[in-house]
């Protein structure tokens, strides 16, 4: 069945300002029920881990889903993207610099310890020191004291007051994104080794791990209900096993066969039949998922001037509408700008935006004006993954290169995303690769500062402009809340300039699930509720 374009609901978020957050019980998106009703426990898809599941330390999905479940932050992300109050009583500023919170007193981590002010300080401190090497690092950026280079124990930006009270003097957007995993608490534990406490974590949120060996390695990660668990929400099961596969495809039988209760997404070969064969099981939805090709700045022919012309080539050699339509059954919209339209900043009419509008003459043009400076010889190869739902859509892109710029093109193509990452991160990719990004909180400049900031920890591109990083760095200072969009966008007009990465488009969240569960939601982040499911 032929499925109509999907629409986005654009979420209003408050302007930044003198920002006084008071705790506010859960809304009708949240709390499934009655806990314990409905019990059992749910199967879901996932990806193994790249990395020890630490908050401060996990940055792609596979680790994120699980430590989402296992921790409860100062505030969290309701199913349309509105903060709520998690461990946070109040969240005060009278100069948008200086910040006051107030905790719960009543919150513990499923060890039993209580979760303190210094659980926080502690966890972000450690996070914020560049001797720890945690992936979430640059999230510590907006806070007095921090160092991007030196080794910086204690930032001067975070005092204890008492034990449930502590100040942060940070940017005006700081309380914006303290939902986001990065800046979640850790027990005393946690400190004594690092890397074993990733591998059986204690958290403060609505899940803990099964015990020992909880996690088995490329096969599945077990948690189950944290009895302990004293916050806002509810849940609805009595725990969560985290399936591990190998390919999306593999997922889907056992989701059509009921061996399986959630898929959150759906694979390529099946959008033309899924919601045929899931009727009212299955998900279709706007999601904060955007699609990218980046492109290595340290890679020959695509730096400098000729690296702007074969990126921008490269982008209008591609019919986003058609691959869209063809493979994605409609599913995805065709990419306006480098954010995504279900987050505050979103624009359609930024300057440049016409290089990611279709245009193969142009393309051809562009791409030999390119080879006059230095002939481009061999194949190009577009890399990504296999193990996911990508393969067919880079081998399209491929296609559409070598038909409309009269290359080699070709797909290359890594039997797991971790392996796949590991590349990217090393720079050894050798040509452009799929990349992609799931908003952390619901704001613009996550997706542009984690991504294209010199030196943040996912800017697998290697991009670096000092011009781009100031206006970030000004936006993240700005109080006046039209004011910091401003300068995100004259940010992401030096993105379309520079083209360090193709926008594709804007990824709709597919999924479905089984005959056996109910009170099945996917949030504003593409990630299902899984607190509210049930069995039936």
């Amino acid at each position: 069945m032929k499925r109509s374009r999907i629409g986005y609901t654009f979420i209003a978020l408050a302007a930044a300002g003198a920002l006084a957050l008071s705790g506010c019980s859960s809304n009708g998106g949240e709390g499934g029920g009655d806990a314990g009703s409905g019990g059992g426990i749910i199967t879901v898809n996932n990806t193994e881990p790249q990395k020890g599941l630490v908050p401060a330390d996990t940055t792609e999905v596979g680790g994120g889903k699980v430590v989402d479940a296992l921790w409860e932050g100062l505030v969290y992300y309701d199913i349309d993207g509105k903060t709520q109050m998690g461990v946070a009583e109040s969240i005060d500023s009278d100069d948008n610099t200086t910040w006051t919170i107030t905790l719960r007193e009543d919150a513990v981590f499923s060890d039993g310890t209580p979760v303190m002010a210094k659980n926080f300080v502690d966890a972000w401190n450690y996070a914020a020191n560049v001797d720890n090497a945690m992936g979430n690092q640059y999230f510590f950026s907006t806070i007095e004291g921090f160092s991007e280079t030196e080794p910086v124990e204690e930032m001067s930006g975070l005092k204890i007051v008492d034990d449930y009270t502590f100040t942060v003097k940070a940017t005006p957007d700081f309380p914006d994104r303290l939902g986001y995993s990065a800046y979640y608490p850790l027990p005393d534990v946690a400190f004594e080794d690092m890397e074993a406490f990733g591998q059986n974590p204690i958290g403060n949120g609505l899940y803990q791990m099964d015990g020992e060996g909880a996690w088995k390695h490329n096969e599945s990660i077990s948690l189950v209900k944290n009895e302990s668990y004293v916050g806002p929400r509810e849940v609805a099961n009595d725990g969560v096993e985290f399936k591990i596969y190998a390919s999306l495809d593999a997922a889907y039988t056992d989701l059509l066969g009921n061996n399986l209760d959630v898929l959150d997404q759906i694979p390529d070969t099946s959008f033309a039949v899924f919601q045929d064969e899931l009727g009212d099981r299955a998900i279709n939805q706007a999601g904060a998922l955007t699609t990218t090709l980046a492109i290595s700045e340290n890679l020959e022919h695509f730096s400098g001037e000729e690296g702007k012309l074969r990126r921008a080539a490269l982008s209008m050699a591609l019919d986003r509408e058609e691959i869209i339509d063809v493979i994605f059954e409609g599913t995805n919209v065709p990419a306006k700008d480098f954010t995504s339209p279900v987050v505050d900043g979103y624009a359609e009419d930024l300057e440049g935006a016409e290089k990611l509008e279709f245009n193969a003459d142009e393309a051809k043009k562009l791409w030999a004006e390119a080879d006059a400076m230095s002939p481009f010889e061999g194949t190009l190869e577009v890399a990504t993954n296999s193990d996911g739902p990508h393969q067919v859509w880079v081998e399209a892109v491929a296609n559409q290169w070598a038909n409309n710029l009269d290359i080699e093109a070709a797909p290359k193509l890594y039997p797991t995303f971790q392996a796949f990452l590991d590349d990217r991160e090393a720079d050894v990719v050798g040509g452009p690769f799929r990349a992609g990004w799931q908003g952390d909180y619901p704001g613009a400049y996550n997706y542009l500062q984690p991504l294209y900031y010199t030196g943040a920890s996912s800017n697998h591109g290697f991009y670096a402009n000092p011009e781009f990083d100031a206006l970030l760095d000004e936006a993240a200072a700005e109080s006046d809340h039209d004011a910091r969009i401003e300068k995100l966008n004259d940010a992401q007009e030096m993105l379309l300039e520079d083209m360090p990465s193709i926008p594709l488009w804007y990824q709709g969240t597919t999924g479905g699930h089984s005959e056996g569960v109910d009170n099945v939601a996917f949030g504003w982040n593409s990630v299902p509720l899984f607190n509210e499911i049930t069995k039936n």
